[in-house]
């Protein structure tokens, strides 16, 4: 028996709308649109995607998962997913080479360091 991973869930008060400011900052596809779930994968056929969910009310605490991604420029892509709506905060994390960061609706991620080359 294996499993593959197949998306990661986030519940949003507006779906659609942090679907789409991911979509942007990933650069991934839509692969569904209903009114009830937005989702986007990296590409039709690849996973793990993005489904986000509808709840009512808005984010409250520190998330207990987040995503971490890896730039090819740390700079650059901090300062792109600021542009587009995401704000710099403070979970503890002190004196590092990564970025955390908090999309539209509170969630954070970080932006790791660009790989050594």
């Amino acid at each position: 028996m294996s499993l593959s991973w197949e998306q990661v869930i986030v519940e949003a008060v507006d779906p659609a709308r942090l679907g789409r400011w991911w979509l942007e900052v990933l650069d991934w596809v839509v692969v569904n649109d209903d009114p009830d779930e937005f989702e986007i994968q990296p590409a039709v056929d690849r996973t793990p995607g993005l489904l986000f969910l509808p709840v009512s009310e808005p984010k409250k605490d520190k998330n207990r998962l987040h995503l971490d991604f890896r730039p090819d420029d740390h700079g650059r892509e901090v300062e792109r997913a600021i542009a587009l709506g995401a704000r710099r905060i403070d979970v503890g994390q002190g004196d590092v080479t990564w970025a955390v960061l908090a999309d539209p609706e509170g969630n954070e991620f970080c932006i790791l360091s660009s790989p050594v080359r």
